[in-house]
C-alpha cells in the first residue's frame, strides 16, 4: 500500500521538479551576474548543502582516488553545461535555450554509438532526424530578428553535450566504486566548481558578484531549489515511473520554460517555432525512452 501511494504522488512531484527546473532560467535571466560567474555560485550553494547533508547522514567519500576524479570530471562538464546554457538564455532567452540543452539524449546516444559500441536502432535515427528540422524551424525565423541567435544555439546545443559527458562520468563512477548520492553530489560541485573559477574570473570580471541582496537571495535560491531540491524531486519519482511516462513528463520542463518565455517574457514565438518546437519535443520524448530502456538493460 505504500509503494502504491509513493507511485500515486510520483508523476506530480517529477512534474513540479521539472518546473522549479524551468523557473530557474528566470533567475539567470534577471540577475546581472556572468554566465560563467552565476554556475559557480550555484554549484557552491550546492557543495556547502550537499556537505552537510553528507555530514547529516553519515555519508562517506568514496575511498578510490579514480572514483573521486571521475566525480569531479563529471561536475567539470556539468559546470560548463550550465555556463553554456546560461549563455544561451541570455541570447535566445529561457525556452529555446532549455529545449536545445534537452537535446543531451542524443549526444548520449553518439557517445554510446562511438565510446561503448553501441547500436544506433532506427527509432534512435528517426528522432534525430526530427529533431534537426524541429531545431532548423526554431532557428529559421530567430536568425532573422536575433542577431545573438547564432551564439545561442550553438552555446545550447553545445550544453547538451556537455550534459551528455557529465551523466557518462557519474556512471563511470558508480563503475569504479558505488558512491552515496550527497557524497557524489558534493564531488560533482567541487569540480564544477574547480572548472569555471579561472574562466569566471577571466570572461566575467565585470560581474562577477551579485551587488544586491536580492540578487544574494536570488543565487541562494538558484542553488538551493535548483540544484538540491528540484534534482531530488526529479531522482525520487523516476524509479517508481514506468519509462513512458517518465520520458513523456520530463518534457515538462522545456515546455514549462517556452511558456515562461512567451506569457511571462513576451518573447515573440511564431506558429512555425510552435511547430518546431513540438516536434523537437516528439524527437526528445522518443529518443529519451529508448536510451532508459537501453541504461535499464545496462543496469
Amino acid at each position: 500500500m505504500s509503494q502504491q501511494t509513493n507511485t500515486n504522488y510520483a508523476a506530480p512531484l517529477l512534474i513540479i521538479g521539472c518546473v522549479i527546473f524551468g523557473l530557474g532560467s528566470l533567475i539567470v535571466k534577471f540577475v546581472p551576474v556572468g554566465a560563467y560567474a552565476i554556475a559557480f555560485w550555484r554549484l557552491l550553494v550546492a557543495a556547502l548543502i550537499f556537505w552537510g547533508l553528507m555530514r547529516m547522514f553519515k555519508q562517506k567519500l568514496p575511498q578510490s582516488r579514480k572514483a573521486i576524479g571521475m566525480a569531479l570530471l563529471s561536475g567539470a562538464f556539468l559546470g560548463f553545461d550550465l555556463a553554456l546554457w546560461h549563455e544561451s538564455i541570455y541570447a535566445v532567452g529561457p525556452g529555446i535555450s532549455t529545449l536545445l540543452n534537452s537535446l543531451q539524449i542524443f549526444f548520449l546516444s553518439a557517445i554510446g554509438f562511438i565510446w561503448f559500441a553501441e547500436r544506433l536502432t532506427k527509432l534512435q535515427l528517426f528522432s534525430l532526424m526530427l529533431a534537426i528540422g524541429g531545431v532548423a524551424l526554431i532557428a529559421s525565423p530567430e536568425f532573422g530578428h536575433n542577431s545573438n541567435a547564432g551564439w545561442g544555439f550553438v552555446s545550447g546545443i553545445v550544453s547538451g553535450g556537455m550534459l551528455a559527458l557529465s551523466m557518462v562520468f557519474v556512471r563511470k563512477t558508480q563503475q569504479v566504486e558505488q558512491t552515496a548520492l550527497f557524497p557524489l553530489m558534493l564531488l560533482i560541485s567541487l569540480g564544477g566548481m574547480l572548472a569555471l573559477f579561472l574562466p569566471s574570473l577571466l570572461l566575467n570580471s565585470h560581474n562577477l558578484y551579485p551587488t544586491t541582496w536580492r540578487d544574494v537571495g536570488l543565487i541562494l535560491l538558484y542553488g538551493a531549489l535548483m540544484q538540491c531540491f528540484a534534482w531530488g524531486l526529479i531522482a525520487y519519482a523516476i524509479p517508481l515511473l514506468s519509462l513512458s511516462v517518465t520520458g513523456l513528463l520530463l518534457l515538462s520542463e522545456p515546455v514549462a520554460a517556452l511558456l515562461i518565455d512567451y506569457f511571462w517574457l513576451l518573447k515573440p514565438i511564431n506558429r512555425l517555432q510552435w511547430l518546431g518546437a513540438g516536434l523537437t519535443l516528439l524527437a526528445i520524448y522518443l529518443g529519451s525512452l529508448r536510451t532508459k530502456k537501453r541504461r535499464k538493460k545496462i543496469k
